[in-house]
């Protein structure tokens, strides 16, 4: 986890600052696998809530080919 966060710390004037929010501290500690844990779980219900959506709209509407 750490060496992945501290790629943002290359983002310039916020970079340190965003690293220290994602980690919860100065350092990885419980509350930032807390929050990855959380993160990895909840992903996939957001990826497919979102697809549903898209299918519905999609179907709600049609597709068209411009020809």
């Amino acid at each position: 986890a750490t060496v992945i966060t501290n790629l943002l710390s290359a983002i310039p004037y916020l970079g340190h600052d965003l690293v220290q929010w994602v980690w919860g501290g100065f350092a990885v500690d419980n509350a930032t696998l807390t929050r990855f844990f959380t993160f990895h779980f909840i992903l996939p219900f957001i990826v497919l809530a979102m697809t549903m959506i898209h299918l519905m709209f999609l179907h709600e509407t049609g597709s068209n080919n411009p020809t």
